[in-house]
């Protein structure tokens, strides 16, 4: 059972396009959920491609017009903003969680697991504390310890024991 207070620990996720950041991003999402906790996610959108309305629409007219707009439905709060947030930031906004799971973002200082598919790239090992690969890799580097991408449980609890505090 878990405890009432919050837990705030941050985590990031890390590796190439198409190696399952995603995908493992919402099993444990999805397995923390089940458990009772509250889990945000942020996503590093480097290129500016997301959206979340479309031409036309009232918020998407006010938008252009350079302001921040919220858009506030019954289950749900949508924010479009002018500008970047930084980390703290976004934190505030989200209150009160248990488990922030990051993908992306290379320059914060989370621990970080490196999701490979198929072939390692070393350039991502400065950042990363542990990768998580399948059976598509034989090999890890010496010194590199490795999670079964294939097993979110053994994940969550690598997670557990060593994300960082963010609040």
């Amino acid at each position: 059972m878990k405890s009432s207070t919050k837990k705030y620990l941050a985590v990031a996720f890390t590796g190439p396009s198409n190696s399952g950041k995603t995908t493992l991003i919402i099993k444990v999402s999805s397995i923390l959920q089940d458990m009772g906790y509250k889990v945000c996610i942020v996503k590093h959108d480097p290129k500016d491609k997301a959206s979340f309305d479309r031409e036309g629409k009232d918020s998407y007219k006010f938008f252009q017009t350079g302001a921040n707009v919220a858009v506030v439905g019954p289950t749900k709060t949508t924010m479009f903003k002018q500008e970047t947030s930084t980390i703290e930031e976004i934190i505030d906004m989200f209150g009160e969680f248990d488990y922030l799971l990051v993908e992306g973002l290379k320059t914060l200082p989370l621990p970080r697991i490196a999701i490979f598919r198929d072939k390692i790239e070393n350039s991502y090992f400065e950042i990363t504390d542990i990768i998580a690969t399948d059976e598509s890799i034989k090999n890890i580097p010496n010194g590199m310890k490795r999670l079964d991408l294939n097993n979110p449980e053994e994940i969550i609890k690598w997670i557990e024991q060593n994300a960082k505090r963010v609040k």
